[in-house]
């Protein structure tokens, strides 16, 4: 059968080149999607910080247990946002291990050169022997006002020069010059341990040990003792994961944004090449009954289509692999080129994602053929001559059903966005999104012959006869038509929701920001800000108020899972409106928390109630709710007070302090009190906030781009298919008189038609789904789009309609119709 299978493909180039442009395209969108998550899932990051430590223990995410349904348990883990800390008397104890040579607690501290305008780590010195940094000049640090600099620093030995650590500045002399992997500066290991921001607790310990010593013992030894505390014990090639670097956050990013997206993008995949091939198939089922009429079986036939379906799925295929490589390299080049990626990270070779994108293509094409030619190999051979003559005039029982049960899925996930909140109200209308789609593709026999009789006089009043004529053909055809009324609508539903959230998220984050800040100006250094900086504002005439703000995250149970959700802690709110809605800001003091009234519609959360969550390094809190405000974008969904965060950031100083005050106040003197500090208006805080939400929405938009591109290919698809295989059609209509300019205006009435319901559906299920979004994440009844939003969307669609079906009936109607009278396209 796979030469009679080439026959029929060559005779049938219209179809075959349609399906074979939709598989390519899916095969493309696959691979590079598979191929970022596969290397994500594959980067083990080597060792540098910690390369000449044999063990090492650390304290890096944190793993959540919850009952599933069935009642078996469910883990998530989740990074920790501020890395998480062990006891620092864990060191004493494993020093006393059988086998351990050296071990050595390391805790970072972020510094500051203001001399090189340089930003780096300080650690003390006998973490050195870790990676290790050897000396090339001078000797080590022995007291606390010595450091050693790294040689990139550009330092001598014997040199001044000042170091901010904790947003204070401290001068010190270069006891020594250091070579190493990465720049840095030494303390005293007793120096160090007073400009840690978690005093008593470390980082990291690493191990060195003792030659002959098995290390796997060793390992062993350390992991009962660290168990105590919930580190973890990393060996090996694992040693890399308990160092913070750009590598592990591009690794995450990698995961979450293909898992995030991956299955909407399959399922849309999934969709559009069923559709095609189900369309292709359906438009040559008199071909299916003839060769059952001249003595074909139904196995023969049922064999054919999937050697027609599996050559064009191997082409596409070899088309679609080269693109999808291409398109890898592409997505690679813009994740390094905008900051996401580090230029070193390694990118798989994308054999995993290449095979399934592959298989997965080839196998829906396989199974999409064989179902919508199931009716033509099921009935006898005259019983399928006379199907493909004239339209059955109902539709199956099965099909109905499950197009009303994905009606009410859509209405039961609306129902649900409406009484939720938050990320729970999000999903939902995300799920309300696609069973609409699907509801849409299952009843648009019904619905497209409930529009003709709807349309019926519009289309007569308008076309004349030629409205008429397609009036009876939507109603006779409607059948037929139901793919292209599937396509549109999804090209329009897609477009008019999920590519304007993100402009809504930007927006609504923006505006929040800026109508929420009541202070002028704003304190800010890259080396951070010391705790008194506020304190410090407030005693300058004309400063009415001062708030120091310290961004961190913090890790929340979601459901059976974990996320790590934004936050602040301030020591006061007078410099901005969070906009509360229910309870004090006044009473955000000790072992209280105020959240955003998107994250309390998620948890469930209400003033009064003692909440539960972890913080930045891991460490569980329970905190009493005493306010809930609405500007959660603008501000983070969660606010502390300063004194609940302490030791628990990476940094013991603070991003900024607000300042309120008068045209008579003289700031630059608060300036120059820090060094490196400087005093910005906060409309600038918000250009930056601007540029930094532009650059993570790239990725965002890049994503929704190959959604709604690939929808409006399958658009384009399904209406060639539809307008190629009406040849026979149009000739027989001419043949009885119609005249080519009839049938032309014909086809305009049918597709002006079509158009508009899908246009109507398509709009409606857009707007229900991204106002229930917007209003679910930003807490505005009324979503944002932008002024030339739904022109581009709806005039796009039209636009891409009317060429994809003129065009095509357009050199149709210019051939003599004696020449399509014998053929079905």
């Amino acid at each position: 059968m796979t030469r009679l299978a080439l026959r029929m493909l060559r005779h049938r180039p219209g179809p075959a080149v349609a399906t074979l442009l939709a598989l390519a395209a899916g095969v493309m969108i696959l691979m590079a999607m598979g191929t970022l998550v596969e290397s994500g899932l594959r980067h083990r990051p080597e060792p540098v910080r910690y390369a000449a430590a044999d063990v090492v223990v650390a304290h890096r995410d944190i793993t959540i247990s919850a009952k599933d349904l069935d009642g078996s348990t469910v883990r998530s883990t989740v990074r920790l946002p501020e890395g998480g800390t062990v006891p620092a008397g864990l060191v004493q104890r494993i020093r006393g291990l059988a086998g351990v040579a050296t071990v050595a607690a390391d805790d970072a501290v972020q510094v500051a050169l203001p001399a090189t305008a340089t930003v780096g780590t300080g650690h003390g010195w006998g973490s050195a022997a870790l990676t290790p940094y050897r000396i090339v000049d001078g000797s080590a640090p022995t007291g606390d006002d010595q450091i050693a600099a790294d040689r990139r620093l550009g330092l001598a030995p014997g040199q001044q020069t000042q170091v901010l650590a904790g947003g204070v500045a401290r001068t010190y002399r270069v006891s020594g010059v250091v070579d190493g992997p990465a720049p840095a500066v030494f303390f005293t290991d007793a120096h160090a341990a007073s400009l840690s921001p978690h005093p008593g607790r470390v980082a990291v310990i690493g191990i060195v040990a003792a030659p002959g010593t098995d290390s796997a013992a060793l390992a062993a030894a350390v992991r009962g003792l660290a168990s105590e505390s919930g580190a973890e014990v990393y060996t090996g090639a694992d040693r890399g994961l308990a160092e913070e670097s750009d590598a592990l956050g591009a690794r995450d990013l990698l995961i979450e944004a293909g898992a995030a997206f991956g299955g909407y993008v399959v399922l849309l995949i999934v969709f559009v090449v069923a559709a095609t091939v189900g369309l292709s198939v359906r438009h040559r089922r008199r071909d299916l009954a003839l060769l059952r009429a001249v003595a074909a079986t139904p196995g023969q036939v049922r064999r054919m289509i999937m050697a027609e379906a599996a050559i064009v799925g191997l082409t596409s295929v070899a088309l679609g692999v080269p693109a999808g490589f291409l398109a890898t390299r592409w997505v690679r080049d813009q994740l390094v080129g905008r900051g996401f990626v580090p230029a070193g990270f390694p990118m798989s070779d994308g054999v995993l994602a290449t095979v399934a994108a592959a298989v997965a293509t080839t196998l829906v094409a396989v199974l999409s053929a064989l179902i919508a030619a199931r009716r033509v190999t099921g009935i006898r051979p005259v019983e399928a001559l006379g199907e493909v003559a004239v339209e059955p005039a109902r539709g199956g029982k099965v099909r109905l059903v499950c197009g009303l049960v994905a009606l009410a899925g859509a209405g039961s996930s609306g129902v649900v966005t409406l009484g939720a909140g938050g990320q729970t109200a999000l999903a939902g209308a995300i799920g309300m999104l696609y069973l609409f789609v699907t509801a849409v593709g299952l009843l648009a026999p019904w619905i497209n012959r409930a529009a003709a009789r709807m349309l019926a006089p519009v289309l007569r009043t308008v076309w004349g006869s030629s409205g008429y004529l397609a009036t009876a053909n939507l109603k006779a055809n409607a059948r037929g038509a139901a793919a292209v009324l599937t396509a549109l609508v999804l090209s329009v539903g897609l477009g008019g929701s999920v590519w304007f959230l993100q402009d809504n998220l930007e927006r609504q984050t923006l505006a929040q920001r800026r109508d929420g800040l009541l202070a002028q100006h704003a304190l800010v250094s890259p080396a951070g800000l010391p705790p008194g900086a506020a304190d410090e504002a407030r005693k300058l005439p004309g400063v009415s108020a001062a708030t120091s703000v310290r961004r961190t995250s913090v890790v929340v149970r979601f459901l059976d899972a974990a996320e790590t959700v934004a936050a602040q802690a301030v020591d006061g709110t007078s410099t901005m409106d969070l906009r509360v809605r229910d309870g004090d800001l006044a009473e955000l003091r000790g072992d209280t928390v105020a959240v955003s009234s998107i994250r309390a519609s998620t948890h469930g959360w209400d003033v009064g109630d003692q909440v539960e969550f972890w913080l930045g390094d891991g460490t569980p809190v329970r905190l009493r709710l005493v306010a809930v405000y609405e500007r959660g974008l603008g501000f983070g969904d969660i606010t502390l007070t300063r004194e609940t965060v302490t030791g628990h950031t990476a940094r013991d100083a603070d991003d900024e302090v607000l300042i309120r005050s008068s045209g008579a106040a003289d700031l630059s003197v608060l300036a120059g009190r820090y060094t490196g500090s400087e005093i910005v208006a906060t409309s600038g805080l918000n250009r930056r906030l601007a540029d930094d939400l532009a650059v993570s929405a790239w990725l965002n938009r890049l994503l929704v781009g190959v959604m709604v591109g690939y929808a409006a290919l399958a658009a384009a698809n399904t209406m060639v298919i539809a307008a190629l295989a009406r040849g026979r059609e149009l000739a027989v209509l001419r043949l009885v008189g119609v005249t080519r300019r009839q049938a032309g205006r014909m086809v305009h009435a049918e597709q002006a038609g079509l158009l508009g319901v899908a246009v109507v559906m398509g709009a409606a299920i857009a707007l229900a789904t991204l106002t229930m979004v917007v209003r679910s994440v930003t807490g505005e009844p009324v979503p944002y789009v932008p002024p030339l939003g739904w022109a581009a969307v709806i005039g796009g669609t039209a636009l891409l309609a009317l060429l994809t079906t003129v065009l095509p009936i357009g050199r149709l109607l210019r051939v003599s119709p004696i020449e399509h009278i014998g053929v079905k396209e």
